[in-house]
């Protein structure tokens, strides 16, 4: 796993063995960012990265400027191994959040400009994230969630649908506020 892009672009990231997590493949992580350099203004943006996992998606953003990225995180391996790369990139943009997901946004307050969310694939009502996303009012006016999926699922039926990408067996669903 390595960052692409900004001041950490190159730094390879080796996480432990013992993490179960699922990253975004490389792949489809440079062509997301290829997509969202022209859509979002890192260094005015708020993160949140939802089943942050590694932090590969953490990392990206704040490697680009973000103004900050909070990253969700429940497994406490992860959450432990994605603030210790943090703090071994120099990064003090990025915060993680030790959490179960579907409770920090249920009492979440803060709006972010960008969220992001890799939930496993298996994980059922995962897609539920969405809903909750728009009724707590969590983005910004013009803000953008994007949510990671597998095939077998299609939002394209869904009011805030904007549009849909596709790399290899990765799906990006994104949505508009």
């Amino acid at each position: 796993m390595r960052i692409i892009s900004g001041i950490y672009k190159g730094r390879a990231i080796h996480p432990p063995k013992n993490l179960r997590a699922r990253p975004t493949t490389d792949f489809a992580k440079e062509n997301l960012f290829n997509v969202l350099n022209n859509l979002v203004d890192f260094e005015t943006c708020d993160v949140l990265d939802l089943f942050a996992g590694t932090g590969s998606i953490s990392y990206e953003f704040a490697s680009r400027g973000a103004r900050s990225v909070t990253a969700v995180e429940i497994n406490a391996t992860h959450y432990d191994f994605i603030r210790r790369t943090a703090r071994e990139l120099g990064c003090t943009s990025l915060f993680a959040v030790k959490a179960n997901v579907f409770l920090y946004l249920k009492n979440c307050v803060k709006r972010f400009d960008v969220i992001f969310s890799d939930a496993p694939y298996d994980l059922a009502g995962s897609e539920e994230i969405i809903s909750m996303i728009f009724e707590h009012d969590l983005l910004q006016e013009g803000g953008l969630l994007i949510f990671e999926h597998s095939r077998q699922l299609d939002f394209t039926g869904h009011s805030r649908f904007w549009q849909h990408r596709s790399y290899g067996s990765v799906q990006f669903s994104f949505f508009k506020k």
